[in-house]
This record gives C-alpha cells, structure tokens and sequence, in this order.
C-alpha cells in the first residue's frame, strides 16, 4: 500500500504543477487586472481533482492511474474551454464536479450490489425506454433527434443507452452457457443490437450508431462461438452504411467533403478545412494560449475541440492527448484480462473499446482521416451528459479493476 501511495502521488502532483501553470497562462493570455473569475475557476478546478484524485486512492485498491490519466485529460479540455469561452469553461467545471460524485456514486453502487449479470431484461427494457422518451420528448439537434429539453437542461438519452448496451452484452455472454441451450439464441441478441442501432438510424444519429455496431462486433469476435455470425455482422453494416448514403443528404455531404472540402470549402467543407488550418498553423509547439483564432470553426468547444488544441498548444499536446487515450485502452483491456470475474471482464472490455473507437472516431474526422460524425472527445469536449456517461463508464471500470470473482473467494473460504 506505502509503495502505490507514492507511486501515485507523483504524477498527481506532476498534474498539480500543470494547472498551476495552465492557470498563470490564462492570466497572462488576459493581459489585464486579476481576474477573480478566471482566478476561482481555476483554483475550484485544481482542488476538485487533486482532492478526487486524493479520495480514490484512500477508497479504491484497483487501478488509480486510469483517474489520473482522465483527469489530465478533462484539464487540458477545460482550459482550452475556458480561454473559447469563460463562461463555458466555468459550465464545465460545474459538470466535471457533479461528474466526479457521479463517478464516487457508481463506484460504491457497483461494489454494494450483486448479480449485475442477471439483470439482461432489464437492461432491454431500460434501453426501449429511454429511446421512447426520446422520440416522444426529443428536440431535432443538426438534423438528428437525439437530445430531451427541459427549460435549459439538455440530456442525451442515447450516451446512458450505450452502457446499458455493454451491460446487456455482458450479462449475454457472462450466461452464454445457459443461454446457447435455447435455439437463435445469438440471433436474439443480434435483433436486439440491431434493433437499438435502427432506432438510432431513426433519430439520424449515425455517429451513435456506428459505436453501437463496432462495440457490438468486437466483443462478438471475441466471445461468439458461431462465427459465420461475425460475417452476418459485416455484410450488414455494408448494406447499412451504403443505405445510410443513399437515405440521409447529410451522410452523403460528409462523405463528399471528406473525400474533397476544398471543392465545398465555402460551404459544407468550410469546417473540416478550418480545422487542418487551425492544426497547421499551431505547429509542433502551438502559436500559444490565447494567440490562436479557434473561434473560424463552428462548434469548435465541441466536436473540434482538438484542432484548437493543436493551434494554440501545439501538434505535441495533441499527440499527448492521442497517447493518453491509448494508455487508458491499454490500462482498459489490461483489467479486463486481469478480472476474474466474467461480467465486469466483459464490462471492462466493452468500456475500453467505447473510449478506443469514440476518440479514434474523432481524431479521425478532424484530421480528415475518416468521414466527420459529430461526436465529441470524451472527457476533452464541452458537454455535459457525455461527461457524465463517460465518468460513469470510468467508475465502472475502476470496479472492475479491483472486483473478484465471488465463487473463487467462496473456495477459499471453504478450505
């Protein structure tokens, strides 16, 4: 315990040191009088993760760099936030707080309540719900219906769905024993994946949809003993995304901009070809906090927030944030083979593979690697309800890099 006490605080104090720094570049990039706002701001997030970070390794003995690595993730995220936008970035704040207890909360539930794995129906039927309330309650957001608005609160039905859907997965295949005696039991499933990710094609929301497939997939390959499934798999998501173009103008503009944005660069391109600017122009070191001009690219806080990254604090900050995340999947899949325990094994499989594909999807976009989708970074992005899912997803994981698995611990008992 004295050796992960220490180990453990020195990159805290390392990620001390960084806002500290962050916050005296804010005040420079100001030029003006001390600025109380900004000054509160930053000291309420300094002490907001360092006091986090300082909890979790008094209430965990699982993996405690994985919250170090998300909270020097959340701290580049909102300084960059802050320097767009004050105003946002004091928002932010306020969620990664409430995101942090919400992380606390799902932590302790986890650990207090058994038998996760024999809940599948209800994970169904949670899931068929909130879809419903979405088509009932929900407000078209840039051609999509994915958003419930209630007076100024806003809440994304579908980032709490697609852990119920690793949830659902795992429980399937932690009792695939049980459930491969009844015929078309994997075809089952597969209906009601599918029948999730039509709902999503419903409210347009492709992005989600595509998450929803590759997280699906993958822990399929993995666990599947009928394979010819896999490939059932494959040839659907080919007929669905060549649907998808021929069915939705908006998938058949991002696809054409992603192959030429020069050609529409007045128009539809103009975003994807501010940010390769904004990310050329930074150079390897950035042109500094506050000297850049982040604000030429549309919903630049959310689904660009990397290429402003890259203008003002420089190609190796974005390399920084890639490495990050492939730490944190690394970290992820790590646990998942190390847990004994089949359900939070698959769980934690299934929540490294959503933060590996949604960052991956990202970078991709903004960097014209792959067509744009409009999904945020997690953890970076401004947005509440993804921080928050996302948190939840992280406190889940934390579980399972501690959980045992309760029949081994019955064995030893008995001897």
């Amino acid at each position: 315990m004295l050796r992960k006490t220490t180990s453990a605080k020195v990159p805290r104090n390392l990620l001390f040191l960084f806002e500290i720094l962050a916050l005296l570049l804010l005040f420079v990039y100001q030029k003006d009088e001390l600025d109380k706002f900004t000054f509160i701001t930053g000291i309420g997030l300094i002490l907001v993760i360092y006091i986090s970070n300082f909890i979790l390794l008094k209430v965990s003995t699982g993996d405690n760099y994985i919250f170090l690595i998300v909270t020097m993730l959340i701290s580049i995220g909102i300084i960059m936030i802050y320097r767009i936008d004050p105003g946002l970035g004091l928002r932010q704040l306020i969620w990664i707080s409430l995101s942090i207890l919400i992380f606390f909360l799902t932590y302790f539930i986890l650990k207090k309540i058994k038998g996760w794995e024999n809940w599948i129906k209800l994970y169904a039927i949670g899931s068929y719900t909130l879809f419903l309330l979405t088509f009932i309650l929900g407000s078209r957001t840039k051609g999509a219906i994915n958003w419930i608005r209630i007076g100024r609160f806003g809440f994304q039905p579908a980032e709490i769905i697609k852990l119920l859907l690793i949830f659902l997965i795992s429980a399937y295949y932690t009792n695939f024993e049980k459930f491969k005696e009844k015929k078309y039991s994997s075809y089952y499933l597969m209906l009601v994946v599918y029948s999730f990710i039509g709902l999503l094609f419903l409210q347009k929301d492709l992005g989600t949809a595509l998450i929803f497939y590759l997280i699906f997939i993958a822990l399929q390959y993995i666990y599947e003993e009928d394979r010819k499934l896999i490939l059932y798999n494959i040839v659907l998501f080919s007929m669905g995304g060549i649907l998808g173009y021929f069915m939705f103008n908006h998938v058949k503009i991002r696809f054409e901009t992603w192959i030429d944005p020069w050609k529409y660069i007045d128009r539809q391109g103009y975003q994807i070809t501010q940010s390769l600017f904004a990310i050329a122009e930074g150079g390897f070191f950035g042109s500094g906090l506050g000297l850049g001009y982040p604000d030429f690219i549309p919903e630049v806080h959310t689904d660009f927030i990397f290429s402003a990254i890259c203008e003002e604090m420089g190609i190796f900050t974005g390399i920084g944030i890639i490495m990050l995340f492939l730490i944190l999947v690394y970290r992820g899949f790590k646990i998942a083979m190390n847990q004994e325990n089949q359900f939070f094994k698959i769980a934690a499989l299934g929540i490294s593979i959503l933060f590996g594909i949604q960052s991956f999807i990202i970078f991709g976009g903004v960097l014209k690697m792959i067509p744009l989708t409009g999904i945020t970074i997690p953890f970076v992005s401004y947005g509440g309800t993804s921080m928050l899912s996302s948190f939840i997803a992280l406190g889940i994981l934390q579980v399972a890099s501690e959980e045992l698995d309760m029949e081994e611990i019955k064995d030893e008992s008995t001897e």
